[in-house]
């Protein structure tokens, strides 16, 4: 029993009791056979469930795990396993438990079978991200089972509702618990750590910033009336103005540090010119990159994008309001300007408001955490590229890095050249290699057995 939901209704699967690498793989398909679906706006479900499965694990390997409720259903698991030197800092290790929903009528199998196949593990959240819960329990059971424990304390918060807002999941966490990060110096998450293949060379880019997030709703107001007469205060062809100078506007270069070592360091090991001196050059060097471009194209400049439109409701009349949602996304250290200019393409007569409001995270890359993380992928792939990237979404990251916390993307996984891996996340038939699944397993190991 742990804060009032009970895990005492888990029965154990005999698969779960195998050792070495077929306890990650086992754990991973159990883990998707949780329809955990997130639909947003507090439609979801199986949470609970999948959350009291691995608080049972952990019970397993002698970790007591806390669960906690915001709302009814939307179960977080927290724990704690101690370090041999109490004197350093935490790290902690961040994951969703929910996933995005899956159309059983597009997929080819079924999205929360589990099933392994073929050298894969089928199903919705195989990459995002259950995939790294498993190697994370499969780590702490491996310790329990050689006796060894971690040089820190290893914080676990394997949390609801990341498919959606967080207010069930990791920002309810910080707020209403903060106590319980206290003295965590780091942690590791999703989106990084992955082999991104480009020809022969394998690029391991870790996640060391990410793009802020702001939604916004434009709201223009006018005069109603007739379709069929003058009206130059019709609200739907300036908001339509508006949303046209927006989506036409190029966004100026603004290279932030992750970005920038990421096409120097790719550069270096393709043997291409880097010029970052100027726009043309930035964009004549991602051009040389090719293929390697595609994780940094969206991140040497902010991005605006208009998505939602809603106005009137008769052909032939003239509604007094028109709506809009633009998707906003700001770089580390330029978020003040993107508003300003954005307020300057809007212009007048017309209201901005944030749906929502998410500053941009950034972590050092000189650090010894980042080191770390470079030398468990280089140990197990001795021809690793390893490099700092600037993710171009968002994470539950955003929660943890205002409190002081050194947040990286790294849930690492090798890709075989013909998979690909990062168009899986959120996508039918999902699946994740069995081997890659394999290799994330000994990379946290060694990570969080010597950082």
């Amino acid at each position: 029993m742990a804060d009032g939901v009970s895990t005492e209704s888990l029965t154990d699967s005999p698969a779960l009791r195998e050792d070495g690498d077929d306890l990650v793989v086992s754990l991973c398909s159990r883990l998707i056979s949780f329809d955990t679906t997130n639909r947003g706006n507090g439609d979801a479900e199986g949470e609970r469930e999948a959350a009291e499965f691995v608080a049972a694990r952990l019970a397993d390997a002698g970790v007591e795990a806390r669960l906690l409720e915001r709302s009814p259903r939307r179960t977080n698991v927290l724990a704690r396993i101690p370090g041999s030197d109490p004197t350093l800092p935490a790290v902690l290790i961040q994951g969703h438990l929910d996933v995005v929903p899956a159309d059983a009528s597009e997929w080819s199998f079924d999205p929360f079978s589990g099933e392994v196949r073929d050298g894969y593990i089928l199903g919705r959240g195989a990459t995002d991200m259950k995939d790294t819960v498993a190697s994370t329990l499969a780590t702490v059971h491996r310790w329990a089972a050689e006796g060894r424990r971690p040089r820190r304390d290893v914080v676990l918060a394997f949390v609801a509702d990341e498919e959606d807002k967080g207010e069930d999941g990791a920002h309810w966490l910080v707020e209403e618990h903060t106590d319980y990060f206290t003295g965590i110096a780091a942690a590791i998450g999703e989106s990084g750590g992955f082999t991104h293949n480009v020809g022969d060379l394998r690029i391991y880019p870790i996640g060391a910033a990410e793009r802020g997030t702001a939604h916004l709703r434009l709201t223009a107001k006018g005069r109603a009336g007739h379709a069929s007469r003058p009206n130059a205060d019709n609200p739907v062809t300036r908001l339509v103005g508006a949303l046209n100078r927006i989506a036409e506007y190029r966004w100026p270069v603004h290279l932030t540090p992750a970005v920038t070592a990421y096409i120097e360091g790719t550069g270096a090991a393709l043997g291409i010119e880097v010029d970052l001196s100027s726009e043309a050059a930035v964009d004549a060097t991602l051009a040389r990159l090719g293929a390697a471009a595609s994780l940094a194209e969206a991140t040497v400049r902010p991005t605006t994008t208009p998505t939602v439109l809603s106005a009137g409701y008769k052909v032939n009349v003239i509604p007094g309001q028109a709506v809009a949602e633009v998707d906003v996304r700001t770089l580390p250290g330029g978020e003040d300007e993107v508003l300003a200019q954005l307020d300057r393409l809007i212009g007048p007569g017309i209201e901005r408001e944030f749906i929502a409001c998410q500053p941009p995270v950034s972590a050092p890359i000189d650090s010894s955490w980042f080191t770390a993380l470079a030398d468990a992928l280089r140990a197990e792939d001795p021809a690793a590229v390893v490099v700092p990237y600037c993710m171009g979404g968002g994470t539950d990251a955003k929660a943890f890095a205002p409190l002081g916390i050194d947040c990286y993307g790294f849930a690492p996984v090798f890709v075989p050249p013909d998979y690909p891996y990062r168009a899986m996340a959120h996508a039918v038939d999902e699946r994740i290699p069995v081997a890659g699944l394999r290799f994330a397993d000994r990379v946290l190991d060694r990570f969080l057995s010597t950082c």
